[in-house]
Parts: C-alpha cells; structure tokens; sequence
C-alpha cells in the first residue's frame, strides 16, 4: 500500500522529483570530488611543500564546496515542497471519502481513529517522502560513486569495503526486523489515547458531575503509558542502530589505516590515498547508514500507509444510484418527477447491523403525507433513531423500500435527497462560527428577514437579540456556548430557514420546558403547513396533536392511529402516557 500511495500521489510532482534527483547528484558528485582533491593537496602539495598548490586546489575545494552546499539546500527545498503537497493531498482525498461514509463505515472506523489516519499517520508518509528526497535519493549515489572512487584510489584494500558495508546491513536489519510490529503497535495505541482523551474532553461535565476524575486519569494515564512503554521500546531500538553503525564505522577505519600502513611502508600507496580511500569508506558506510535510517522510517510509514489505504479504499455501503432520478437546480430547488410535496412512504422495511442476529427493525410500514404530521415514539432501544436514518438515507434499508413522493431514495443523486429533507438531529450540532453562518448553512443566499422570520418560529428570535452581536454572535465548536435547549432551538430554526419539503426532528424539543415546545410546536404548524413533518419524540406532549401517532416497541410498529385512538387501543402507548401525564390529562 506504501509504494501505491506513493506512485499514485508523487506522479504529479515528477518535475519536483526529478530537480531532486538532479541537485542531489550535483551534490553527490561534488562530495565525491572532494577527497581526490584532498589526496592531491597531501601527495602533492604538503609532501613536496608546494604553498601554491595547496592555494590553488583549496580555492578549488572551497568552490566545489560551496556548489555542494547550494545543490544540497536546492533539493532540500524542492524535496519538501513534494512532501508537502502528498500531505496535502492525502488529507484531502481522505477528508473527501469519509465525508462519503455512511454512520455504518463512520462507526466502523471511529473518529478518533479517522483524526489520526488523516494526521499522524499521513505526516508519516508525508515524513518518509521528504527525508526519501533528502537522503534516499544521495545515498546509493554516494554508495556506488564511493566504491567506484575507492576502487580507483586502491584495488587492494577493496576487500574492507566488501566485508564492513555487509556488516553494517546485517546488524541493522536484525533492528528494523524487530521494530516492525512495534510501530504497528504505536500507531493502533496512539488511537486509543485520541480516543481516550476525546470522551473525557466531550463528556467532561459527566465525569464532574459522578465524580470521577481519579477514574478517568487513571484510564487515561493507562493509555498513556501504553504508548509510552512502546515508543520507548521503539526507541531503544532505534537507540541500538546508532551504536552498532558506529561501531562497524569506527573498527573499518582502524582496519583501512592498520593494512593501508603497511602498504604506505612498502611505497605501493601514499598518505594521500590513503586519507582518500578512508574517505570514500565512511562516504560508503554513511550513505548505508543512512538508506537503514529510511529502513528504519518505512516500516512505520508502511503501518501508517495501510491504515491510509484502509479509510481510501473502503466503499460507502450508500452508494448514489449510475442513473439518479431527478436533479438539484443551482439555486438549490429540488424536485422529483416534476413534483414538491416531501410525501414520505415506508414499506416493509427492515434493517440489521452487519453480523448482527436480529434485525433492529422489522416490517415498518407507513405513509406520512404533506401538510400533516407524523409523529413516533417508542421506548428507548425500540429502534425510533435507526428509522430517522433510513428516511435521509444515512443507512440504506436491508429489506422494504424508503420512498419520498413515489420514488426510491435508492435511486435519488445524494444532493437531491438531502435536498429535499431538513433533519435536525437528537444531539444537534452547531459549527463554530456565528449564529448567521450556522442558520445559512443549508441556504447560503438566506435574507436577514428570513432567518429572523426561522428564528422566531424556531422559539429563538428574544435570546439571539440579547446576544452579543445578535445574528453576528460567536458560536463555539459544537454549540458548547450556548444551553442545550438553545442549541436544539437554533438547530430546528437552520432547518427552518432551509425550507425543505420533508422535516425530520429526532427527539428535538427534549430540552424544551414544555410552554416553549407547546409555542414551537403551534407556530410549525402554521408556517410549514405544506410540508412533511416526521418528529420523533420521548415525551407524549410533544405529539398528542400529531395526525397520525405510530408507536415502536422491539423494532416493529405496534399502534398506529391518533392520541386518542391509541390511548383505547394500544396498551404499549398507555403504558408509555401512564408513566408521563396523570390520568386526567390522559383521558
């Protein structure tokens, strides 16, 4: 998975590659010029004390210095601007298909394993190119160009090179052989701390509330150390590596200037080409040790590739239709077979979680027609949220069909669908922004007159104006600023200001007091008149004026009709009134 993501995101950056591997030669060469030279200084300069010489070729060597200095800074920087853009594009191409996933892929992954894949693990691979082009791409140059320079200084002192540069590859890949499984063991654990950190973070006023900061430090400190005690395992690893390179680089040396003084004793090499042939073997033995560097790197980079590639090639199990019904115009209007009305048909639809032994749902069926509204309720683990789910098609029915105005959502483009719904979820979510940017975000060109006009419906006109700023006022990532009843309140008058044909609200006047879910409800009713509203809710009072009452118990439908039909009928929903209203109100 490494060398295809690799290929497939480096192949637009083929200048930028090759201008590294241009300057890096430039620079290869220039470093393997440099010890000939040095050679030349001691052999026929400083031994014949000829000050000119030594002038000469030092102003030789300081140019040729300074060149190897400016390629090398060059493919630097070309090397970096070509990791930098795989980073770029890799987050980019795995922000795109996960905003393709169903809940089903979302919840199979995690998010916080999806914030690591698309951040640690893509600067791993974004790491691994860049040191790629700054030292991958020098090294065999500097390997092959050493031994050839070598060769020619001294055939006879070869053999060192032929016995160190296989013992230096051998100690150090019996260190990376045993690192592999620990950066695959990093990586998994560096989730479980993301994972970690984001439910305390999220849940923190629970863990106030019961009391349980020792607990949730203790779990946290758990997961901590669990990444601790592998990255220092990792590291000591990679600690090893440094000593053993040294080492073989070290007892080289004392082997080349131990054999090579014997030869310079007899008069078959001279002091220069000794130093020069010593050179070239620690040019050699620096280049390996840096390819095992690398060698080092890839491993994690591999884990973190795989990873990568396990969120890019996972297919959403809602997949848009090849030939969609209908279309979405630019300004956002939708319609299906040259019809407005948001009527929502189920028919015998049921749904099972993958590898699950039962189905959550089972035989649902129901019209909920424009102009009225539908309302269901159950008690909790009935199966109310994974029906709000099929409608907008989040989670594609595995048996029955979800219809809107006679046509399958199946065979709707996405955009068209979601097009024609406004959802407003159990737990609404606001973006960080302003109260204006939040209520736009389904109808960007929204007047002012509009949102106002929603957020007078939606029960929020008095405390928006008494905001700071008003429509301008700060909201912070997720609405944490606000109460949860005006989160839910602002959330309903998005949808509002959305005007779409169908309304979906899952349980979205919980955080309401019940005079102000009596006023929302009234005003919904009178400014969405032509519309399809589906409200699932908790709270009988919510929905006693609903056209049409379905009542969920164990993922099926076990009443259907109005409040008071289903208050002589069904003994699932008397049992549900009894617990909620006294009986005077229930009668």
């Amino acid at each position: 998975m490494l060398w295809k993501l690799l290929v497939e995101y480096l192949r637009p950056r083929r200048r930028l590659l090759l201008a590294v591997v241009v300057f890096q030669l430039a620079q290869s060469i220039a470093s393997l010029y440099l010890p000939t030279l040095n050679a030349d200084i001691i052999d026929q300069g400083v031994a014949k004390g000829d000050i000119g010489y030594i002038l000469s070729m030092g102003s030789v060597m300081l140019l040729i210095t300074l060149l190897q200095i400016v390629c090398a800074v060059t493919a630097v920087y070309f090397g970096a601007r070509a990791a930098m853009g795989v980073g770029r594009d890799l987050r980019g191409a795995i922000f795109t298909r996960v905003g393709e996933f169903s809940e089903q892929e979302v919840t199979h992954f995690g998010a916080p394993s999806l914030i690591t894949r698309s951040t640690n693990d893509v600067q791993q691979v974004q790491q691994l190119v860049l040191m790629s082009a700054t030292m991958m791409v020098a090294a065999p140059m500097l390997s092959i160009g050493g031994v050839i320079m070598a060769v020619r200084q001294d055939v006879q002192l070869s053999w060192l090179i032929a016995v160190s540069v296989p013992v230096l590859l051998i100690g150090v890949g019996l260190i990376v052989r045993r690192m592999i499984p620990l950066f695959r063991k990093m990586q998994t654990r560096i989730d479980t701390v993301n994972r970690v950190l984001r439910e305390q973070l999220t849940g923190i006023r629970v863990v106030r509330a019961f009391v349980r900061e020792d607990i949730e430090t203790d779990r946290f400190a758990n997961a901590n150390e669990d990444v601790t005690d592998t990255a220092l395992r990792a590291g000591r690893l990679m600690a090893l590596m440094f000593p053993v390179v040294m080492l073989v680089l070290n007892v080289s040396s004392v082997a080349v200037i131990w054999f090579g003084s014997f030869r310079i004793e007899d008069g078959s090499m001279q002091v220069g080409t000794l130093i020069a042939f010593l050179s070239y073997l620690m040019q050699i033995l620096m280049s390996v040790m840096m390819a095992t560097f690398m060698a080092a790197m890839i491993p994690r980079a591999a884990v973190s590739a795989d990873r990568i590639g396990d969120v890019l090639e996972t297919e959403t199990s809602v997949r848009p239709p090849v030939r969609p019904v209908g279309f979405a115009d630019r300004t956002g209007a939708v319609s299906v077979n040259g019809k407005r009305r948001g009527e929502l048909e189920l028919h015998d639809v049921g749904f099972a979680y993958p590898g699950a032994e039962q189905p959550v749902l089972s035989g649902i069926s129901f019209t909920a027609r424009s102009g009225q509204t539908t309302a269901i309720i159950g008690s909790t683990g009935s199966g109310k949220t994974t029906l709000v789910n099929l409608m907008p098609r989040l989670f594609d029915a595995t048996s029955g069909s979800v219809r809107i105005d006679g046509v399958d959502v199946r065979e709707l483009h996405p955009d068209l669908l979601w097009g024609h719904i406004g959802l407003v979820p159990q737990k609404p979510y606001l973006f960080s922004g302003t109260v204006r940017s939040n209520l736009l975000y389904g109808k960007p060109d929204a007047t002012e007159d509009e949102l106002w006009q929603a957020l007078a419906i939606a029960q929020a006109q008095d405390f928006v104006r008494e905001m700071e700023g008003g429509l301008d006022a700060a909201i912070s990532q997720g609405g944490t600023n606000v109460s949860g009843g005006q989160r839910q309140r602002l959330a309903i008058a998005r949808a509002l200001v959305k005007r779409p044909e169908l309304y979906i609200f899952d349980d979205s006047f919980s955080s309401l007091d019940t005079a102000t879910d009596a006023r929302l409800r009234q005003a919904l009713k009178h400014n969405t008149s032509g519309a399809t509203l589906v409200i699932i809710a908790q709270r009988v009072s919510s929905i006693v004026d609903a056209d049409q009452i379905l009542v969920l118990d164990g993922g099926r439908i076990v009443g259907q009709g109005t409040h008071d039909e289903l208050v002589e009928t069904s003994e699932t929903y008397q049992e549900i009134v009894n617990s909620q209203l006294a009986v005077e109100d229930a009668a």
